[in-house]
């Protein structure tokens, strides 16, 4: 009998976590392979390994225990991936050598799958003076265009791009525009953009005071702090960038104040580290230790939660010493202080369980409640393997226990912290686990609530014809499984019913119990208006929460998914001005299987010089129309230089490849427009391309342009069907998932989240 509780869960594991042979071939054959190499893998640093192999399978049946996605698919494998999920990289330093040195140290980070994060504070503003070669400092955000185009033409682990978080103090000469940079689409789309907002700045807003901006001592400029704090407001507001992490009570509540400062987080904000910081990361499913679920009785299994998070603590711990790290000073960093990130997820569908409204004070003090559980159960459990392993090596007794976590926890365990030391120098953080959620049976996400009891998830054949599969919330199947066809309770809320003060009192309960951070979305109406906005950010620091991230959904950030709660409800249309009506999104067609080749394709072959080559590249691209529509079906590249013969056909069979599975697929245009050649590009028409790459990508665009499928150079899709479908007055469907083609695209734990397969933009 299957463990999977939905087919989407199995389907997210066969994709994403099934350990398979390089040629394709599964290694595991069911989850529960899965679920014994890991723990193989976990337990293999133990001195009684087979005994700790069961008890770490225990854990991870039945989907109790879920570690983050890098070490499920990696754990065991032997493959030369990192299982840590965050990295915040080394201190920039303000000169060309070391800006391009720590470019090189992200590159091989993200090559091997770890999102990182970046303090760009510490370079020059622009326009400071470059001592030595009479010119004037070009300023972070040029640097960071760099780490943009690299991060564009680096897949990490083989299978995405890697994600980044870019920081910078509230008081850099350079704060203005770092704040409204995202008001460019196109300009460092590969970044999540975060202020380092301090103590004194939000005083400062308070009481209306000045504020200066400065670098190295000198004094740049002065302006009104309320002024700079409605400039973020407002690019927020308008582009959902930058969120705001109050460094100071970050730095003040660390456990480990007393050897390091943070001055960046990793890409989704919930793990704030130091240089060359690394974090792993796991959740404990508290949607699967509901007794009782829905009856007078529902409550907690908290004993078999203590067991849990102990066993967790062990099996992360384990992970320190058994991955791998790009960079040796990740590894030193991450063995000195052992640093890992327990959370939870479920938590909202355990609250349904329990007959709680999610965002209520009730709801919140049980949450509190529960996290303090769960804290308290991670640090007795990590003392005990202090006295069975020995305290990670900067343990310092009373630096360690008068930092801001340590003073309000309990007593007893303050004692045995005093007396055995403690393994793990942090232990708890609130992740992203929009993936992994999926994969324990469409479980609520992380600690935010349900964002829809059910959706239709389009599975597309390979005629171009679709079927459709219910993905139905983990809580809401228990509910029909034990109820039937009885109507929903009252408590049962959404994310789209809910206020943005209930999302912040969630939000605070959980942060007063997790040492590290919170990824964590506030959701806003996009008729919430402005002043009450901002307030949402005053209450956020008001309730002690370590940063904030909101999403407002409009024209340039997205609508979220449009669900209906109403199980018969009929399917929207849309007026195509071809006199007949039809469904939204019919003129971009996603394939689950690429489609046959027909006998004959039209298309055209383009003649492309690159200068001082001998000979011609010959570029042909073929079409293929469907419903009514010509796209982009084939390439073929061809020269006689026989140094181009590996390489163009690569890319003939890559690309051809990439078009015949549908879907919007610009971004191939993208990827070779991006691509840098070390020797150097040519000018060709007066334009600058800076490699041969770039010039095919320019033409395979130009041939979009004209047969109808992008609308032009740099710009979305012709007929785009989010536009026609808002044209038509039905809600925007969301943005496209680049992973799996469908819509619905929505922001969850503060990142693009897909909630067909799971993809995010930041992990």
């Amino acid at each position: 009998m299957s463990r999977f509780s939905a087919p989407i869960a199995e389907q997210i594991w066969d994709m994403k976590y099934r350990f398979r042979a390089a040629d394709g071939t599964p290694e595991d054959g069911s989850v529960e392979d899965t679920w014994r190499r890991i723990a193989r893998d976990l337990a293999s640093v133990e001195t009684d390994s087979a005994r700790w192999e069961e008890k770490f399978y225990g854990a991870l049946e039945d989907f109790r225990f879920l570690p983050a996605g890098r070490i499920i698919a990696g754990a065991g494998t032997a493959r030369q991936v990192t299982l840590f999920n965050c990295f915040v990289m080394g201190t920039i330093p303000d000169s060309m050598d070391g800006i391009f040195s720590a470019l090189r140290e992200a590159a091989l980070t993200m090559q091997q799958g770890g999102g990182i994060g970046y303090d760009f504070s510490t370079i020059r503003p622009k326009g400071a003076e470059v001592r030595g070669v009479a010119a004037d400092a070009s300023g972070p955000l040029s640097f960071m265009d760099v780490w943009d185009a690299m991060c564009r033409t680096i897949m990490s682990a083989g299978s995405r791009r890697g994600a980044m978080m870019a920081t910078m103090r509230c008081d850099h000469p350079d704060i203005e525009e770092f704040i409204a940079v995202k008001s460019d689409p196109a300009r460092l789309r590969m970044f999540n953009l975060s202020v380092l907002v301090t103590d004194a700045f939000m005083e400062a807003v308070k009481s209306d005071a000045p504020w200066t901006l400065q670098f190295d001592g000198r004094v740049y400029r002065t302006l009104p702090a309320r002024d700079l704090w409605n400039r973020m407001m407002r690019a927020t507001y308008d582009y959902a960038e930058p969120g705001v992490i109050f460094i100071d009570r970050i730095n003040a509540m660390n456990n480990l104040a007393y050897c390091e400062t943070i001055s960046a987080t990793n890409p989704c904000g919930e793990q704030p580290l130091p240089p060359y910081g690394a974090c792993l990361l796991g959740s404990v499913n508290l949607a699967r230790l509901v007794a009782e679920p829905f009856e007078e009785g529902a409550h907690l299994d908290e004993e078999a939660l203590d067991d849990l998070v102990a066993t967790a603590v062990r099996m992360m711990d384990n992970v320190v010493d058994i991955s791998k790290f790009p960079l040796p000073e990740q590894r030193a960093e991450a063995q000195a202080k052992r640093r890992i990130g327990l959370g939870v997820t479920g938590l909202a569908d355990a609250l349904l369980m329990m007959g709680l409204r999610y965002g209520s004070e009730e709801a919140a003090r049980q949450s509190g409640r529960w996290l303090r559980r769960v804290a308290r159960a991670a640090y007795l459990a990590s003392v005990r393997l202090a006295r069975e392993k020995g305290a990670f090596p900067l343990f310092d007794a009373d630096a360690f226990l008068m930092s801001g976590t340590m003073q309000k926890m309990d007593d007893d365990v303050r004692d045995q912290v005093r007396e055995h030391g403690i393994r793990n120098a942090l232990l708890t953080s609130i992740a992203p686990t929009g993936t992994i959620s999926l994969y324990a049976g469409n479980v609520s996400s992380g600690i935010e609530p349900v964002f829809a009891y059910a959706y239709k998830r389009k599975v597309l054949q390979k005629d171009g014809s679709r079927s459709e599969e219910e993905v139905v919330d983990y809580a809401v199947q228990m509910w029909r499984d034990l109820k039937g066809d009885a109507p929903l309770p009252d408590h049962f809320v959404n994310a789209q019913t809910l206020t943005p003060a209930e999302h912040v009192r969630m939000q605070a309960a959980a942060q007063e119990w997790v040492d590290s951070s919170i990824s964590k979305t506030i959701n806003c109406p996009e008729d919430i208006a402005f002043d009450a906005f901002k307030d949402v950010y005053l209450q956020a620091w008001d309730s002690g929460c370590k940063g904030c991230t909101t999403y407002r959904p409009n024209d340039v950030t997205g609508s979220v998914l449009s669900v209906s709660e109403e199980k018969d409800a009929a399917p929207a249309v849309v007026a195509s001005g071809m006199g007949e009506p039809r469904e939204p999104h019919s003129d971009v067609i996603y394939m689950a299987d690429p489609l046959d080749r027909p006998q004959a394709l039209e298309g055209n072959t383009y003649k492309l010089k690159w200068p001082d080559s001998e000979h011609a590249i010959y570029v042909t691209i073929n079409d293929i129309i469907i419903s009514g529509r010509r796209r982009p079906f084939e390439v073929f590249i061809n020269s006689k230089n026989m140094e181009h013969f590996a390489w163009t056909v690569a890319l003939t069979r890559m690309i051809s490849a990439v078009f015949r599975r549908g879907g919007d697929v610009s971004f191939v245009v993208e990827e070779l427009k991006a691509v840098f050649d070390p020797r150097g590009g040519a000018w060709i028409k007066g334009k600058y391309i800076p490699s041969i790459l770039a010039l095919i990508g320019g033409v395979i665009e130009q041939h979009m342009i004209a047969i109808g499928f992008l609308e032009g150079e740099g710009l979305g899709l012709k007929n785009d069907p989010q536009a026609l479908a808002m044209a038509a007055g039905e809600g925007a469907p969301g943005a496209v998932c680049p992973s799996c083609g469908q819509f619905g695209m929505r922001m969850i734990e503060g990142c693009m989240t897909c909630p067909s397969c799971g993809y995010s933009r930041c992990s």
